[in-house]
C-alpha cells in the first residue's frame, strides 16, 4: 500500500517492546501490506512494525523468493547454532557475524486471525529470529560477542546516518542479500 519511513538506531521505539495484536482488521492488513512494500524497497529480508514506527508484533520476511508475515510470533529455537553475517535495515550499511539458532519454529496468526506454523532454517531462521527480536525491543548488536559489539557500536557512531533528525530515513532500493532485516 504505502513505503514508510523505517526507524534508525537510537529512535526509542526500536527499543520498546511491541504490544501483541488483538484486532485481526483492516488496518492490520493495511499494515501487513506497507511492512512488504517498505522491505522490498529497501531491499531488505525482514522488518517488524517497530521499525516504521508501529509497537505491535507483527513482520515481513522475504526469503529465498518467499514472501511472509507473522503476528504475535512465539518461538522455539533449536540447540544447534550458526554463525554468519547479519545487518539491519535500522543500522544501515553495516553488518556483523552473529550468533543464531540454527533452525526455529513460529507460531503464531496470519493477518486474517489464523493459526501459522513457520519452520524454518539457515536464513529463514536468522530472519525470524531477528525480526521477533524487534518485537521484544532487542537489535542484533545486542547479541554480539563484547568485542564485536564494541566495533559495531564504533561503527554506528561513525555512520554517516547516526544521530540524525529526525531519526527515519527512507532508503533507496539496493538488492536483497541477507543481510538486512
Amino acid at each position: 500500500m504505502a513505503i514508510q519511513p523505517i526507524r534508525l538506531f537510537g529512535d526509542p521505539v526500536l527499543r520498546t517492546p511491541a504490544t501483541p495484536v488483538v484486532d485481526f482488521d483492516k488496518e492490520l492488513r493495511t499494515l501487513v501490506s506497507d511492512l512488504v512494500d517498505t522491505m522490498h524497497e529497501a531491499g531488505g529480508a525482514g522488518l517488524a512494525a517497530p521499525q516504521i514506527g508501529v509497537g505491535l508484533r507483527v513482520f515481513t520476511w522475504y526469503v529465498d523468493g518467499e514472501v511472509g508475515h507473522l503476528v504475535n510470533p512465539d518461538l522455539t529455537l533449536s540447540e544447534e547454532t550458526q554463525h554468519g553475517q547479519e545487518g539491519c535495515l535500522s543500522i544501515p550499511g553495516l553488518g556483523f557475524d552473529c550468533t543464531r539458532a540454527l533452525s526455529v519454529v513460529a507460531r503464531g496468526f496470519d493477518m486474517h486471525g489464523e493459526p501459522v506454523v513457520v519452520e524454518g532454517s539457515q536464513l529463514l531462521a536468522r530472519a525470524i529470529q531477528h525480526e521477533t527480536d524487534h518485537l521484544d525491543g532487542i537489535l542484533f548488536v545486542d547479541r554480539l560477542d563484547v568485542a564485536t559489539r564494541k566495533e559495531a557500536m564504533r561503527a554506528i557512531r561513525e555512520a554517516e546516518w547516526f544521530g540524525a533528525q529526525p531519526p527515519v530515513v527512507k532508503l533507496s532500493p539496493h538488492p536483497t542479500n541477507g543481510l538486512g532485516f
